[in-house]
Parts: structure tokens; C-alpha cells; sequence
């Protein structure tokens, strides 16, 4: 591993985080630009102190200090057992670069995950309750399935456990990515719709205000995605430098044919390209790509991204006008749909020595698990959480704005004229 190249990678990170906090603002009413993205801030410093002072313990890393179950005559490797507030780091306590790499990706990683709820949560979703959404998210959550996936957890023990290859996410589609999304998926179920996004069961459109910051937005995301996959294939997955290249090569294909596969099916559908839609599409194949990275093929790259793009254009139609679940931000489809299949096609793609059903059966048990055991702590933790401090502004709040509500004064006073002909009160 080459420490220099590495690192790099990692400060590049936060790129992707400024190119989503870009994208859900932009996606979401004027009224609430300013708060979206002190939201970000705020979700981005909660989530690295309490990774750092405590998430990081459970997180832990490979051949680092673990919990382990005895069961069925196998050892369950279900925890990190590091120290608390990073003692572990400590001057004359480090003997590698290695583990203090690993945290300072993860911190990067865990704050990049715990934007994503905040686009299913645009325009309605409290700061106070963003923070401690993102407390537990980085304390718990993200923690508990990085050590079992990034730290020689079960997941990546799959081997001596059942005789089946490693489930493997080398660039955080699961990690992050389907984490973020059921966390998203669950806070927009307890939120429900904005006003007067739903009446007599039709969805009425919400455009949102600033489409060029959108798409703005990705561009910076591939810049920090690149540095993600990279610097998380280096440290969990033993990639080399040089293989980095294909790394790079691989992200710009899948982000490349996600966004043209959903400017070409709204072409056909609606007449049109739809910008909100292809933007989409774009942070859809970078999603799918991560589980993979240099693992496969460029081609193989190119046809995960064209399914993510062309997956993302349907589930955001079906989540808004079957299951009347408002996203603002596409959040739920784009890191939660196309995390999926990125993590099911690595298992279609990626070379093996062995039969092709075991490493999609390997997938399928890290997916069952996400969605099984990850997915319910998620959602109980929210619903408790709402319960203390309550997730939605109230009515007269969310129809002022939550820039004019949260924080006082507007994201643009002087030249934006609210349209409220959509927002009944």
C-alpha cells in the first residue's frame, strides 16, 4: 500500500460530500437552501466526533481487537473491541499507519453516509433531530456493519462460517450507500409527504430551485467518489497503486452510462431529458460501481452503471406514484436501489475460482442482512428518537421555510419570489 497515494484518496472524500449536500439542496424548495446545507455541516461534525470518540471502537479494523460469539462451533466476529475515544492512536501506542488511515477514511465515510437521509428529509426534517439522527447513525449503525464487512467481521468470514466466499463491498456500496438509503427510507416513513405533495392520492410536482447546482454537484461527487473507492480498496481489500487507475477508469464509466441511460429513457418517455432525473442517474452508477471498483471489468463497469441508471428512472416514478413516498432527492432509489444491485452484481461480474453461486449466494446473505437486521435497528432507533425529539418542523413552519423557521433569514432574500400555489395552507 502506498501511504501517500492513500491518503490523498482520503482527503479527496469530502468532495462527495459537498457534491450531494449540492444535489439534495438543490433538488429541495429555495425556502429551504440555507438549511440544507448547515444541515450537511452539522450531520458531517456529529458524525465525525461521535465516530471518532466512539463509533470507531465498534467499527475497529482488520486483526484489530474484536467481540466474538462462540456458535454452532465457529467463531462470530460481531464487534470491534478498540478503544474509546481513539486511546488506540495515541503518540507511542501506533506501530502502523494502518489503523489511523482506516479511521480517518471511516470518518470521511460515515459523514458521507449520513447525508443521504437529509435528501429524503429536505424541506421538512429538522436540524436538532438531523443531529441526533446522525449521532446514532454514526455511533451505532455504520459501525456495527463496517466491522462485520471492513474489519474481518462475520460477513467477511463467510469462509470458515458456511464454506462460501467472503461477501466483499470494496468501495462502500453496502457500507454506505444501502446504509444510508434504509436509513433514508425510514426517515421519510416517519416524516411522511410535504404539503401538498399528495392530493386525492395524485402526486403534485415539486421542482426543485437550482438544477445547475445539481448538476454541479456531481461532478464534485465523482471527484470524492474516485478518492472513496480507492482509498477503501487500498486499506480493506489490498489493491496496489497502480490499480487505482482502473479504479478511476471504472467510476467514470458507471457514472457515465447511469446518467446517459436515464437521459435516454426520459427522452423516450416524456419527449424530454429530464435534468433532475439523468443527475440521478449519474450518483446511481457511481453507487452501483463502489461495490465492485477494480474488481471487474471496464465493460462489466459500463453495464452496472446502464442498470443503475435505467433502475433509478423507474424506482423514483414507482416510490413517488405507487407508494406515495416523497424523496425530494431521489435519495431512497439512487443509494438505496442501486446499492443493492451493485452489490448483487458483483456477484455476476466479478472473477472467482469457484462456482458462480456461491459469490451470489455470498451477496445475497450481506443484502438479506442489510435489509433483515440493519434495516429494522435503523428504523427502531428513528422511531425512538422521534419520540424525544420530533422529526418534522410544524405546519406553519414547513410552509414559511425551514431557512426562515430554523434559522431566521433565508437562503436568498433579495431575489428568489416564493410560488406557493402548490403549498395550500
Amino acid at each position: 500500500m502506498n501511504l501517500a497515494v492513500c491518503l490523498l484518496c482520503i482527503i479527496l472524500v469530502p468532495l462527495a460530500a459537498a457534491g450531494l449536500a449540492l444535489i439534495h439542496q438543490g433538488l429541495g424548495r429555495s425556502r429551504s437552501a440555507a438549511h440544507a446545507m448547515l444541515a450537511t455541516l452539522c450531520a458531517l461534525g456529529v458524525s465525525a466526533i461521535v465516530f471518532v470518540l466512539f463509533g470507531s471502537a465498534w467499527a475497529g479494523y482488520t486483526n484489530g481487537l474484536a467481540h466474538t460469539l462462540q456458535l454452532a462451533g465457529n467463531h462470530w466476529d460481531w464487534l470491534g473491541a478498540e478503544p474509546f475515544f481513539a486511546n488506540g492512536l495515541a503518540p507511542g501506542l501506533l506501530r502502523s499507519p494502518y489503523p489511523a488511515l482506516v479511521l480517518a477514511l471511516q470518518m470521511f465515510a460515515v459523514g458521507l453516509a449520513s447525508l443521504i437521509p437529509i435528501s429524503a428529509g429536505t424541506d421538512r426534517w429538522r436540524l436538532a433531530a438531523i443531529c441526533i439522527s446522525s449521532a446514532l447513525f454514526a455511533g451505532v449503525i455504520f459501525p456495527l456493519f463496517a466491522h462485520w464487512v471492513w474489519a474481518s467481521g462475520w460477513l467477511a468470514q463467510l469462509t470458515p462460517l458456511f464454506g462460501l466466499p467472503p461477501f466483499t463491498d470494496a468501495g462502500g456500496a453496502g457500507v454506505l450507500q444501502v446504509v444510508g438509503g434504509l436509513t433514508a427510507l425510514s426517515v421519510a416513513w416517519i416524516l411522511g409527504p410535504r404539503q401538498g405533495k399528495y392530493t386525492d392520492k395524485v402526486a403534485t410536482a415539486i421542482p426543485g430551485h437550482n438544477i445547475v447546482l445539481v448538476l454541479f454537484g456531481c461532478l464534485l461527487a465523482l471527484i470524492g467518489w474516485i478518492g472513496l473507492e480507492s482509498a477503501a480498496s487500498m486499506l480493506f481489500y489490498a489493491l496496489n497503486s497502480i490499480q487505482i487507475i482502473v479504479v478511476t477508469i471504472n467510476a467514470m464509466l458507471s457514472a457515465s452510462a447511469g446518467c446517459l441511460a436515464a437521459v435516454l429513457i426520459t427522452q423516450i418517455r416524456y419527449r424530454k431529458p429530464d435534468a433532475s432525473l439523468s443527475a440521478n442517474g449519474w450518483i446511481a452508477g457511481l453507487v452501483a460501481g463502489s461495490a465492485s471498483c477494480a474488481m471487474v471489468s471496464p465493460l462489466a463497469a459500463f453495464f452496472i452503471g446502464l442498470v443503475a441508471g435505467t433502475l433509478v428512472t423507474f424506482l423514483v416514478e414507482t416510490l413517488e406514484l405507487r407508494l406515495f413516498i416523497d424523496d425530494p432527492g431521489g435519495a431512497i432509489s439512487v443509494h438505496l436501489g442501486a446499492g443493492l444491485w451493485g452489490l448483487l452484481a458483483f456477484g455476476l461480474f466479478a472473477p472467482t475460482a469457484g462456482p458462480r453461486s456461491a459469490l451470489l449466494l455470498a451477496q445475497l446473505v450481506g443484502i438479506a442482512t442489510l435489509l433483515g437486521i440493519i434495516f429494522p435497528l435503523v428504523h427502531l432507533g428513528n422511531l425512538l428518537l422521534n419520540k424525544l425529539i420530533p422529526f418534522r418542523v410544524d405546519a406553519d413552519g414547513e410552509w414559511q421555510g425551514m431557512d426562515i423557521r430554523e434559522l431566521g433569514a433565508g437562503a436568498y432574500p433579495e431575489f428568489v419570489v416564493h410560488a406557493d400555489e402548490f403549498v395550500p395552507r
